[in-house]
């Protein structure tokens, strides 16, 4: 309950929910999916905290107002049974939505990120892949062999960094471009994890919270990694 009340305080201090807070509140929510007094509790301090800043601005406050909507909405969506269309999202290129979109997940992973990617040469994308490293997560990463020497790519930075990466080994491309976070979260799309896919390149990346498709996904990650490692 403390961390939710930190969540909502925190996003509320400018009266605006940002995207990435919107996102982080949204996979906190996952959390407690399940726990009905825990969402109520969520839901009954958002209107408190909303209640506490119109008493010291009587004033009609359309920010604070758009905060508690946006907040309310993604309780209520929380609350409500998932289905396979609610669970997925999808996300365009050229712009940075698709890569915002990972590292909000990278961010928010608790115990393990699997990833299945071509090429990987945005800082921004490497950097969430190693500080989510650093506090724990099992990151593994799977990428081709011949994309690892490009100019720029990260990938050296990141086995130097202390994450598991491993290269296919064969003359053809490891053409995936595929993530698992937490066994929960499947990011899967035409998108490489690089600069030009966010700054010029037509993309996109799907988000699946399904878990045939997932465990599917999985299978093929440890099929994969058990064929590259040496």
């Amino acid at each position: 309950m403390k961390e939710l009340e930190n969540a909502l305080r925190e996003s509320f201090q400018d009266n605006h929910l940002s995207k990435d807070e919107k996102y982080a509140f949204r996979d906190l929510l996952e959390n407690y999916r399940n726990d009905a007094d825990i969402l109520s509790f969520a839901r009954n301090k958002a209107f408190d905290i909303a209640r506490e800043h119109m008493h010291e601005q009587p004033a009609f406050d359309a920010d604070a107002y758009r905060w508690l909507e946006h907040i309310i909405k993604s309780i209520d969506s929380a609350r409500a049974p998932r289905t396979a269309a609610e669970a997925s999202e999808v996300f365009f290129s050229p712009g940075t939505e698709c890569k915002e979109r990972i590292i909000s997940l990278n961010n928010s992973a608790k115990a393990d990120i699997s990833v299945c990617v071509f090429t990987i040469s945005d800082n921004d994308i490497s950097n969430s892949l190693r500080r989510a490293h650093e506090r724990g997560i099992n990151v593994r990463i799977i990428t081709d062999n011949d994309k690892a020497n490009d100019t720029g790519s990260d990938v050296e930075f990141l086995a130097d960094k202390g994450l598991k990466v491993v290269k296919d080994r064969t003359r053809n491309h490891m053409h995936h471009k595929f993530c698992l976070v937490d066994q929960t979260y499947l990011i899967n799309g035409s998108f490489n994890w690089t600069r030009s896919a966010s700054t010029h390149n037509h993309e996109n990346i799907t988000i699946l919270s399904n878990p045939e498709l997932i465990e599917k996904f999985s299978r093929k990650f440890e099929e994969m990694w058990q064929d590259f490692v040496e």
